[in-house]
């Protein structure tokens, strides 16, 4: 398979806050994945690499053979080009890295571009680094920013090396580019018009497994943490212990996970940090992806090509003896109505997968299937939706990482 990698990166500052963006296309310029990496301190040339970076394994990732790379960066271009030495000592690491990830596959092309030819790598980098600078894009109602994509559907078979921005995928309109203050991070009511108290939901990705060690579909399969995935788990819950609403007067907030070792692992670590008890719900379950359980993207995509390729579009499609996303969604949205009748107008932590928590932004942001191909989730990421009485919804938070070491 030949792909296209657009790749940018910026430091505001240089060195100053740092990220990079990545998108990979198919021959026909259709989007198969996006990166947005906050980078911390760095400057404009080591963010320009890392995003080439990331492009480059979110190429692999999708199993291509042949790369188009593309940058307006003719510094990174002639240097993995061989036309230019690569003399600055923080840049050689970064060189060796992309060349050791060119040397698998079967051909990369470098080409720099213009950077208005660049607009969408660019405006992936600009989102991390907002993030990296503490800028919060105010909420809107009804609309949604880009989220770093590619988690191929829903499978928990990626695994992501990066920062994803903490883009709050409910902002097109952008108010302002500035910290939000603080009244408007916990009252978004007052751009969406919802009335009442709402439930909001921490909705928390397990931690590592050996499956996502290995880039493999893990669905029903039972697997636990990995020594990284428990550290991972400890971290995130350190993070929701602090966070408004989790340890009132009134007790700590209910735990609700799925019900898998991976998930009660991590909802343990929760309960530990918060004093919430756990409670189960099938309802949260990952999707059952029947014969491809435990096979790799590329293994899947080779022994059931043809399906693999309409399940990757289309939400209705099974897997052999599995169940499809759009029965997975309406698992989901079962379960998303128990809590908020168990739990209406309080904070509860939701532990689960990939495609729940997809899911469940998904309800929130009001969208169609698409964003089970567009939104990448990493492991043990924390994204928040809000849920009215009077059925308004607000998405504040997704797929934040920050609280990982």
């Amino acid at each position: 398979m030949r792909v296209v990698v657009e790749a940018d990166g910026g430091s505001r500052g240089n060195p100053g806050p740092a990220g990079c963006g990545a998108v990979v296309r198919d021959a026909d310029g259709a989007v198969l994945a996006e990166r947005s990496l906050g980078l911390g301190v760095a400057t404009n040339n080591v963010a320009e690499y890392e995003g080439l970076l990331a492009g480059l394994r979110a190429a692999a990732e999708l199993g291509a053979d042949e790369v188009d790379v593309r940058m307006d960066s003719k510094l990174v271009v002639e240097q993995l080009s061989g036309r230019w030495r690569i003399k600055h000592a923080a840049l050689q690491p970064l060189a060796a890295q992309a060349k050791d990830l060119v040397a698998a596959f079967a051909a990369v092309r470098f080409e720099w571009i213009p950077r208005e030819r660049n607009a969408h790598a660019d405006r992936l980098a600009n989102a991390a680094m907002d993030s990296q600078a503490g800028i919060e894009r105010t909420p809107a109602a009804g609309a949604a920013d880009s989220a770093a994509a590619d988690d191929f559907a829903g499978s928990e078979a990626d695994v992501s090396a990066g920062r994803a921005a903490d883009a709050a995928a409910g902002s097109a309109a952008d108010v302002a580019a500035k910290p939000a203050k603080a009244e408007s991070r916990t009252q978004p009511a007052g751009w969406t018009g919802a009335t009442g108290s709402p439930t909001k939901l921490l909705l928390l990705r397990h931690g590592q497994t050996e499956m996502s060690v290995d880039r493999r579909y893990s669905g029903r399969g039972d697997v636990p943490l990995t020594d990284l995935g428990q550290r991972q788990a400890v971290a995130a819950a350190k993070r929701l212990a602090g966070m408004d609403g989790v340890r009132t007067e009134a007790g700590a907030a209910p735990i609700v996970a799925s019900p898998l070792t991976r998930t009660r692992q991590t909802a343990e670590a929760v309960a530990a940090a918060t004093g919430g008890e756990p409670s189960y719900l099938d309802g949260l379950l990952e999707t059952d992806f029947g014969a491809w359980e435990g096979l790799t993207f590329s293994e899947a995509a080779e022994k059931y090509a043809q399906l693999h390729r309409r399940w990757l579009g289309d939400s209705t499609v099974e897997p052999p003896d599995g169940e499809s996303l759009d029965a997975a969604f309406r698992r989901v949205t079962a379960a998303r109505d128990e809590i908020l009748d168990r739990h209406a107008g309080s904070t509860v932590i939701v532990v689960s997968h990939v495609t729940p928590i997809k899911a469940l932004l998904r309800l929130g942001l009001g969208v169609g299937p698409e964003i089970f191909y567009r939104l990448h989730l990493d492991l043990a990421s924390l994204s928040i939706v809000e849920f009215y009485p009077d059925a308004n919804a607000s998405v504040r938070l997704v797929n934040d990482i920050s609280h990982l070491p």
